[in-house]
Formats: C-alpha cells, structure tokens, sequence
C-alpha cells in the first residue's frame, strides 16, 4: 500500500481527498499546516507528498525546497488556485514533480500520480552504468544528474534537467510544446501557458549564452529543437 502525506489546510478539501483516496488503497496521512506537514515528510517515508501552496506556518514552495536541500527524493505534486505562468514555475522551480490547479477533477489528480510514481519506478530501475547523453562540447550524465558545456558544470534546477534531457534524447528532431510540456511535466497544462517557452529560454542563457555554436533552436510555428546548427 502507498503512503502518501497530504499537506492542506482547507478541511472540506481534506476530507474529501481523504476519503476518495483511502478509497482507491492509499494510506494517508495528514497535516494541516506548513510546519507540521514538513516535520512529517523529513522524518516519514511516503511514496507522494501532495502539498497545497498556500499554507500557514510555511509555504509549499518553501516545503519542497526544504525538503531537496535535504536530497528528499519523494515525488511532489502541488495542489493550489494560483495557475498562473509564474506560480507554476516558481512551484517547479522548487522542486515540484506536478502542479494540479483548484477546482481539479479527482481523477486528473489520481492520473498525475499514476504517472508520477511509474516514473519514479523508472527512475530507481537498475540501469546500464554512465548513461551520458552528448551533442558537440554538451554532456549530461542520466545517472549522476550532472551536465556540462565544454568541460564546464551546469546549475540545473530539476525541471531545467528533465528539459535538457529530453532535448537530448530527441537531438535534432522538432519537439512541439506539448511534447515538451507532456514529457517534462506529465501533464496537459493550459496550451495558453508559456512555461514551456520560460524554461527554453532559462535554458538558453546556461547553455547558449557566450558559447558556440549555439543548440536550441526556434521553429516557428512548431517547436523547438537541439542540433548543431
């Protein structure tokens, strides 16, 4: 049985999350402010943290920051009625697998964790040994979590990371936002979003900026590609 930590200070909400998901064999536990909820997952073992943003005591972003400045590696999905650009990226840029904006449906939510924890399972799989990824003078290392342009280490966040290897992994082939937005984020998000277009660009300036020959490029009207050009 999974074990998941709902972290939310709304009680109706609680509840019925509560209630829906022991329904489908999870185990839950609650907390239901910021404070105690971080307490619970750096002492705990869960399989899915789901945390709202807005929260007394402490925040969600500031949880999940918390928590991978701990090296916490349990998925988190974040719960919240903020969907704007800047608030799912500040969310992602924390440390988020997912973002889920209110009112949500209960199976959308049940979706996103059935495809967060494959990809969790993905990720802990044994794996072939020095999995590097390379084009001209960039490498990034699937095990080590490590990338570097020209011998020189990157700062990735862990959104930042997952864009640049599926860039990779696609070399050369025109990858739409909604591959991008599917990969990455496992999700659907509003097309009208330009998160997508947000991370490129932070990708850019770690990776293009001041180097030749620069490797993502723009497709008008379809998306965005890594190749030599």
């Amino acid at each position: 049985m999974k074990k998941i930590l709902l972290i939310e200070d709304e009680a109706n909400v609680v509840n019925l999350l509560k209630r829906g998901l022991e329904e489908e064999g999870y185990e839950i536990s609650v907390a239901m402010d910021g404070l105690s909820g971080f307490e619970m997952a750096s002492r705990n073992t869960f399989d899915l943290l789901i945390a709202d943003i807005m929260l007394p005591g402490m925040n969600g972003v500031e949880i999940c920051r918390k928590l991978r400045d701990q090296k916490h590696t349990v998925p988190i999905l974040m719960l919240t009625a903020l969907g704007s650009t800047e608030n799912i990226v500040a969310g992602l840029d924390s440390g988020a697998d997912d973002y889920l904006v209110k009112p949500f449906k209960f199976a959308e939510l049940l979706a996103r964790m059935r495809r967060l924890f494959r990809r969790n399972h993905e990720t802990g799989a044994d794996v072939q040994q020095d999995r590097v990824l390379r084009l001209a003078d960039l490498e990034l290392n699937q095990d080590t979590k490590i990338a570097a342009r020209g011998g020189i280490s990157l700062s990735l966040t862990a959104t930042e990371f997952r864009l640049l290897e599926y860039l990779l992994l696609n070399k050369g082939r025109v990858l739409s936002r909604m591959d991008i937005l599917e990969y990455v984020w496992g999700v659907e998000f509003n097309m009208n979003t330009n998160v997508v277009d947000v991370y490129i660009n932070y990708l850019r300036k770690k990776i293009d900026k001041g180097r030749e020959p620069r490797l993502i490029h723009t497709v008008v009207g379809m998306g965005y590609v890594l190749k030599v050009q």
